[in-house]
């Protein structure tokens, strides 16, 4: 199947909304996850002064994930899916927080200016039809040292790893689309990890983006090799 992108690709996620958290939380450890991930931004003194973007929060486990690693940051959640962003901002947060409806490739036109102390993207990357200008963007949103963190669906590059998940797909995530009427998301969610990068070659990626301090960092549980973040360091000042 052609992957789905841009307008298609919020437009699916705009329908696929109002059941995406019931979803998500049948899968176990979704948001321990995120939040290991976010913790692994490494944030010091609970993010007091610090500002950080949350690119493709969604429904905003994200941002609830930030907000329990650094709960004195200011907090900036961005997404290009409308329906999503309304989900989000429905529920409760702490005025430390809002909201942005904008894509990832075009920050600037919404008003999103940095710098950033940490950037943090959660199953965004393998769903932009150009991951090279995004991390490029994000490079120049953060500050001189500014930190980087990405929890992605990026198979480990073992047999088992597409296997699992390729089970885990078609057992689960699949019919569970075809349930709500959103099937064409979900084949398009289990292929865009199967034709993503692999985790080494995603760490590559961030590399030639300009990124140091590049770390892959596993997930315990049925998600080790399939889910990892992803942390680096924007260059020092002068670099």
């Amino acid at each position: 199947m052609t992957l789905l992108r841009d307008e298609s690709l919020s437009a699916a996620f705009d329908h696929a909304a109002p059941a995406y958290d019931r979803l998500v939380a049948a899968n176990p450890g979704y948001h321990a996850h995120l939040r290991r991930s976010a913790r692994r931004l490494g944030l010091p003194d609970g993010g007091a002064g610090l500002r950080v973007l949350d690119l493709g929060c969604g429904t905003g486990a994200s941002t609830g994930a930030l907000l329990r690693a650094a709960p004195l940051a200011e907090i900036v959640a961005v997404d290009a899916s409308r329906g999503m962003l309304d989900r989000a901002e429905a529920k409760r947060w702490p005025s430390g927080v809002s909201f942005v409806h904008a894509v990832a490739e075009d920050l600037d036109r919404a008003g999103v200016q940095g710098p950033f102390d940490a950037v943090f993207a959660a199953y965004l990357f393998r769903n932009l039809a150009d991951p090279d200008a995004v991390l490029a963007t994000t490079r120049e949103l953060l500050a001189p040292e500014g930190r980087l963190g990405v929890h992605e669906y990026t198979l480990g590059g073992r047999t088992l790893d597409r296997a699992v998940w390729t089970a885990v797909c078609h057992g689960v995530v699949l019919p569970a689309g075809t349930l709500t009427g959103d099937r064409r998301l979900y084949r398009h969610l289990f292929r865009s990890v199967v034709d993503f990068d692999t985790a080494a070659a995603f760490a590559a990626r961030v590399r030639r983006a300009g990124f140091r301090e590049v770390r892959v960092l596993p997930m315990p549980g049925w998600q080790t090799g399939i889910v990892h973040t992803v942390t680096a360091q924007a260059p020092g000042a002068g670099r």
